[in-house]
């Protein structure tokens, strides 16, 4: 049993997790945890569950509590973890392997150890942050301990990525740095350090323009909010950008710093903060302390952690990284049962040299498929020892990669060895068949774990399953109960519930679109004051509009449409536009005069492409159905087009 701390209170035995309810227990299980194997007073236990108002009888109630917080381990079939009453409060004791927080906290300070191997110390902090699973505590409602604990913890994390984000400038990767800047800055638009980072990853992708006009959005931020100039490195490094001096691996600001996680000592010292005083100027070397974030090839990395062992760490080749965690992962709970039933079952007897087990998520863009891949393969992660990877299949135009580029860097990941140990492979946004049959059929590996493999694909791959096997999971909407356990996660039960039927209501402007949903909450986040009542009108007027993140065009409803017709042949383009823009009969047959039922006005067959596309769903009515945001898009699109020919 593995308790979940770095997320929603939580108890987990394999991929099962059990999100604990709100109650009194529950916040005294996270006060002992968040201080595990140290004495916690009854003063502050005390304190955490009844607040600053104790009643009278508090030190009996929290006897009883206790009492009921290990009827709750009885219950749940804790085993090996016991709450101990000890002089002066009480103890709880547990290591890396059974609590999510200690964990993270080896990690690191694993991670810290490889700091003259940028790569391995990279796939290590990813790994310890994949452990973080959302919105923190959300369901321990102590004041005293969202107020004194959460803070120190979201600390530490901030302090991981940081990190992150700075292995990744100094080895080149910008444009994987973008994709974590974006939301840090927006999350945390205080937090100067991820701003220097975005600057720098904006410029170094070569767009200049974006990048000064972020710095002067962040300066304004700071003269307006807090009434403060922007710190020595940002002013230098805006300077920089202005001069045209060249920001590579050995010159940017993420090598300038020994920032985020250095000292020794325990966690306190594994991410101490970096020095207030401003880094050297983007020429000088780094400090001696630093890790060696330079062009010269990297040594093979040492090793990684998987449950508290010591194992091979492969090096993680570009297209392929460590499977990351997904915040605030609420829904799919049958799909994500069976799927890791599925990837965790034994082999039969005899399967020596078969395929690999494959199971295919297929849905329309924006679905979630790749979020619900994820979070399966981290529900899975004690079965898979040898790792589990992220493939992208796609690059970042859109492009598939080819079969063979693809297979060369799986294995270069994998590495040799490790026969009779498992490894599970996330090969996300599949285009076609041919890029994963390499993959799979057997005798391409002689050697190294044994794969399980989880496709995800806007296609249903009907083909591949057929010659391979497998099984699938065609993902639709969210229902109801999901979407607004959707924006309870990521918007916090106090603001979701203190408007329930408005919250349910812009679920429903969204469509039940995972995409959708996910786009509204980061906005939402982004506007604490806004209510969500008010929302609800604002997002009515022009739904489309609104589901954009401004600061980031590319994130949006329209643009994740847009790319998908981008990839359809230009027959089917056109007949999905006119689908949207024409009336419901052209999606089902319509009934004659004598009861029969005539042709449709798309061919069949044409109908059938779009839905193993992902762009038409299953009815009722009918077989055939469009969402309303796609028909709304399509429409935006054909008015558009229409405008720019009147011009013309």
């Amino acid at each position: 049993m593995r308790f979940q701390l770095l997320g929603p209170l939580a108890l987990a035995d394999g991929p099962d997790a059990v999100v604990l309810q709100p109650s009194k227990p529950v916040i005294l299980l996270a006060a002992l945890l968040l201080h595990a194997n140290s004495t916690v007073s009854a003063e502050y236990l005390q304190r955490a569950v009844w607040g600053e108002d104790q009643p009278a009888t508090a030190k009996a109630a929290l006897q009883t509590c206790v009492l009921r917080l290990r009827r709750l381990f009885t219950k749940h079939g804790v085993t090996g973890t016991s709450i101990e009453a000890v002089p002066g409060g009480y103890r709880i004791t547990a290591g890396p392997p059974t609590l999510d927080l200690l964990g993270f906290r080896d990690q690191v300070r694993r991670a810290t150890a490889l700091a003259g191997d940028p790569e391995a110390e990279l796939y290590t902090l990813k790994d310890a942050l994949s452990l973080w699973q959302g919105s923190l505590l959300a369901n321990v409602r102590s004041d005293v301990l969202h107020r004194d604990e959460v803070p120190r913890l979201s600390e530490e994390r901030l302090r991981a990525v940081e990190r992150v984000c700075d292995l990744l400038l100094g080895l080149g990767r910008c444009g994987e740095a973008l994709v974590d800047l974006w939301t840090a800055t927006r999350v945390y638009p205080g937090h100067e350090r991820f701003h220097e980072q975005l600057i720098e990853a904006l410029y170094r992708t070569g767009r200049q323009s974006q990048a000064l006009a972020e710095y002067r959005r962040v300066k304004g931020f700071l003269l307006d909010e807090l009434g403060v100039d922007p710190s020595p490195s940002l002013r230098q490094l805006e300077l920089s950008i202005l001069r045209g001096e060249d920001l590579g691996a050995g010159g940017g600001s993420g090598t300038s710093r020994a920032a985020g996680i250095r000292g020794t000592g325990g966690i306190a010292g594994a991410l101490e903060p970096a020095p207030s005083s401003a880094p050297a100027p983007s020429s000088a070397p780094a400090p001696s302390s630093a890790p060696a974030l330079s062009s010269d090839p990297v040594p093979a990395p040492a090793a990684r952690v998987i449950q508290g062992a010591a194992v091979p760490l492969p090096a993680t080749a570009p297209g392929v990284t460590p499977v990351p965690a997904v915040p605030h992962f609420t829904g799919r709970e049958a799909e994500a049962a069976a799927m890791a039933a599925r990837l965790t079952a034994l082999p039969p007897p005899g399967a020596d040299g078969q395929r690999p087990l494959t199971v295919l998520v297929s849905g329309a863009p924006g679905i979630g498929k790749s979020a619900l891949a994820q979070h399966v393969a981290h529900l899975v992660r004690d079965s898979f020892p040898a790792g589990r990877l992220l493939v992208r299949m796609t690059r970042a135009d859109g492009h598939p990669r080819t079969a063979d580029e693809v297979a060369a860097e799986v294995a270069a990941a994998l590495g040799p060895g490790r026969a009779g140990e498992r490894a599970l492979l996330v090969l996300d946004d599949v285009v076609d068949a041919d890029q994963v049959r390499p993959l799979l059929d057997p005798g391409v590996r002689t050697e190294g774990p044994d794969l399980a493999v989880t496709v995800t694909s806007r296609m249903g791959l009907g083909g591949l399953i057929a010659t391979h096997g497998g099984w699938v999971h065609r993902l639709t909407a969210f229902t109801e109960a999901e979407s607004y356990a959707l924006l309870l996660a990521a918007l916090g039960p106090e603001r979701v519930e203190a408007e329930p039927g408005a919250a349910r209501q812009l679920t429903a402007l969204c469509g039940h679109f995972p995409a959708a949903l996910r786009i509204l909450a980061t906005r939402l986040l982004t506007r604490p004051g806004l209510r969500l009542g008010d929302a609800v009108d604002w997002l009515g007027d022009d739904p489309l509009a609104r589901l954009t993140l401004t600061d980031s065009p590319d994130h949006s409803v329209s643009g994740l449409f847009d790319r998908a017709l981008g990839r359809l042949d230009p027959r089917l383009s056109e007949a999905l536009l006119r689908i949207g823009t024409g009336p419901p009969e052209l999606l089902h047959a319509a009934e004659g005069g004598d009861g029969t039922k005539s042709a449709p006005p798309v061919p069949e067959d044409v109908l059938e492409q779009l839905a193993d596309a992902g762009l038409l769903e299953d009815g009722p009515p009918g077989p055939y159905r469009i969402h309303d945001l796609l028909r709304t898009h399509l429409r935006r699109t054909v008015r558009i087009r229409n405008r720019r020919t009147e011009k013309v």
